[in-house]
């Protein structure tokens, strides 16, 4: 039997065990609420469909409700909240921010829900857990054009607030070692042409970046999501991660070219429209396409992002199934 872990680390070393491995993950809206009922939820779909990794999938807010911020469920279908308050208002405010506890409040509580989640599905089965990047923390507290709005008219303090969420995101992702995490999965939102040129970036995101990378760096299974669109690609793809994952349906470059640009693997495949409005026919022949053209190697089946809430089961079993056909 190869297990999830050398199977992963194949494809890793661009091997193939028996099979490419394959992932997906969603939101559990409602549900993510609760530290038991996000564990729950997780364990349940993982239950269903046997991945080869465990993404587990707390709202954005998690890692931001000790600073006050607040959020409802109005019914996405992607399975995210809108936020209701933001914290960051002036400038000023960015220095106001203080360095949370990561084993209290609502980190201490997504804890607890990889705690009961590990407990749940033993030890054989991967899990990795979402980080989102300070610039990604940041645009949640503010708001993206506030955000921005302060880029431009005070840098400096923005970066005081840059600073302080990256200490707090590296003291939760320390903390994770408690838990038997097997990895990170780190989401950069603002790696993007649409939102900076190189230069600034560099100043803005990628030291941030790689502080939290650096935290994460005891762990064999860390995952880099590169969202949206112009996305940075060249920039990002010397992160130290084992996995790169983007929208590779929809911006460049595909998924061959990608993995020729990093080490280690690439994720995707598959576009998450296909998943959550076409058959299971055309999803097998858009994941076997992928896999294909990787010849099986360097590869982890999946999509661009989260997977739509609402997203048939067909479909979904239609893409786990593929892997064992390619």
């Amino acid at each position: 039997m190869v297990s999830k872990r050398e199977r992963l680390e194949a494809a890793i070393a661009r091997e193939v065990a028996d099979r490419p491995p394959v992932a997906l993950w969603r939101h559990f809206p409602v549900d993510d609420q609760t530290a038991v009922g996000l564990a729950e939820s997780a364990a349940r779909f993982q239950e269903q469909h046997n991945f080869d990794f465990i993404k587990l999938t707390p709202s954005s807010s998690y890692c931001l409700l000790d600073w006050g911020v607040e959020d409802e469920w109005t019914g996405h279908t992607e399975g995210t909240r809108r936020y209701t308050k933001r914290v960051i208002h002036s400038p000023d405010d960015w220095k106001e921010l203080r360095v949370l506890d990561a084993h209290e409040g609502a980190l201490g509580a997504q804890i607890d829900s990889l705690k009961m989640l590990r407990e749940t599905v033993g030890s054989d089965v991967p899990i990795i857990q979402t980080i989102f990047s300070p610039l990604s923390q940041a645009k949640n507290l503010a708001g993206q054009d506030r955000l921005m709005e302060h880029l431009h008219r005070d840098p400096t303090g923005v970066e005081a607030g840059l600073e302080i969420i990256t200490m707090s995101t590296r003291a939760f992702v320390k903390a994770l070692q408690d838990v038997a995490v097997d990895g990170i999965f780190y989401a950069v939102q603002h790696a993007s042409y649409r939102y900076f040129d190189e230069e600034a970036y560099r100043r803005f995101g990628r030291p941030y970046d790689l502080r939290i990378l650096e935290a994460a760096e005891e762990y064999w299974l860390n995952l880099l999501h590169l969202h949206g669109g112009a996305i940075m690609f060249d920039l990002a793809a010397s992160y130290p991660v084992q996995i790169v994952n983007w929208h590779d349906r929809e911006v460049e470059p595909s998924l061959f070219e990608g993995r020729d640009l990093i080490e280690g693997a690439v994720c995707g495949g598959v576009r998450r429209e296909t998943l959550e409005l076409g058959t299971p026919d055309q999803v097998q022949a858009e994941a076997s396409e992928a896999l294909s053209s990787l010849e099986r190697r360097g590869v982890v089946l999946g999509t661009g992002c989260v997977i739509s809430s609402i997203a048939p089961r067909t479909n979904i079993e239609a893409l786990r199934e593929a892997v064992d056909f390619a």
